[in-house]
């Protein structure tokens, strides 16, 4: 990769940016961390804009469930072939079983009513002449039949099931299944979705759940750079989580991006995340140590005021004995 010295500037959010030198500086960084692996991101000019792409790692922080799609929504199953070139090709027995084809000349339809009486045609079905295997045609194709269409829509074929889930990406191996079509993903799991750097959060967001196939809307969540001090900050919907992740560096032992509810989670500042890593007895003696430290300066206040009172009464009963000039 060509990480040449550059002077524009590349748009991370709303009203911000970086210039093009440093993000490159970052992006070296990151392709570094993931030296032959499939994390590492790529970039090229297009139009005169900078854009970086690939695989973007995003953790599972659900409470609730999520509801998966029953199918897909470009799902189309392939009608079966029609009679005549089902017969063309082979011939089924009651059992399934392949039998010689029959060819064209033996059987004439429109002949049926009224065959040469000295034309046999032997099959291996033909045992009472022609009349027999009149009746198996319409019977083989009956189980080629429109009804038979109607019926696959309700109940699929395990080869269709086979290529529903080919098509189907599995959250952490979890296929759709209609008794657990509603479930909650394992909290703190990993998944990825390729994106570009010119994707807001929103796009993502619709992105992933789409491969997924998730019914739920995009609306409900949000993207959190969580650390592991516990300092949490959602991206905003004019924010590029692709830009987002390569600024916070590529150790996810440091920060991950969380897809979470938006009404579940809070942010928590850097000031707030300092105090979080301590155990309650430890909290409790900072609270004591503040309440302590209130308590001193409410006294302070109360004897500065105290005797700036008792000075104004004092000057007031002064003037008060003072006798009045004319």
């Amino acid at each position: 990769m060509d990480y040449s010295h550059q002077t524009s500037l590349v748009p991370c959010g709303q009203d911000k940016y970086i210039s093009k030198n440093e993000l490159l500086l970052h992006l070296k960084t990151y392709n570094l961390y993931y030296e032959g692996q499939n994390l590492q991101l790529r970039h090229r000019e297009e139009e005169d804009e900078f854009i970086v792409e690939g695989l973007l790692n995003i953790s599972w922080g659900l409470r609730r469930p999520i509801r998966l799609q029953m199918q897909d929504d470009n799902e189309r199953i392939r009608p079966p072939p029609s009679s005549s070139s089902w017969h063309s090709g082979c011939n089924l027995g009651a059992q399934g079983t392949v039998l010689k084809p029959l060819t064209v000349p033996n059987v004439q339809i429109s002949e049926v009513d009224g065959p040469p009486e000295g034309d046999q045609m032997p099959s291996p079905t033909d045992s009472k002449g022609l009349k027999p295997m009149q009746e198996d045609t319409p019977q083989l194709m009956r189980t080629r039949s429109d009804v038979g269409v109607r019926r696959r829509g309700n109940v699929r074929t395990p080869s269709d099931q086979r290529r529903i889930r080919r098509h189907r990406f599995s959250i952490n191996g979890h296929f759709y299944n209609h008794k657990t079509s509603v479930f909650t993903p394992a909290y703190g799991s990993v998944t990825n979705v390729r994106i570009n750097s010119t994707m807001t959060t929103p796009q993502v967001l619709k992105l992933l759940l789409n491969k997924f196939k998730i019914e739920n809307s995009a609306e409900e969540f949000a993207l959190y750079v969580v650390h592991t001090s516990g300092e949490k900050q959602k991206l905003k919907t004019t924010d590029y989580p692709l830009i987002a992740r390569i600024l916070q560096g590529p150790c996810e032992q440091v920060s991950k991006v969380f897809l979470m509810e938006k009404d579940q989670v809070e942010e928590v500042t850097y000031d707030v995340a300092q105090y979080i890593k301590f155990e309650m007895p430890v909290l409790k003696s900072f609270i004591q140590k503040l309440q302590e430290e209130e308590d001193r300066e409410v006294k302070k206040l109360m004897r500065k005021y105290t005797v700036l009172r008792l000075m104004i009464r004092q000057r007031l009963e002064e003037i008060a004995e003072t006798p009045a000039t004319i």
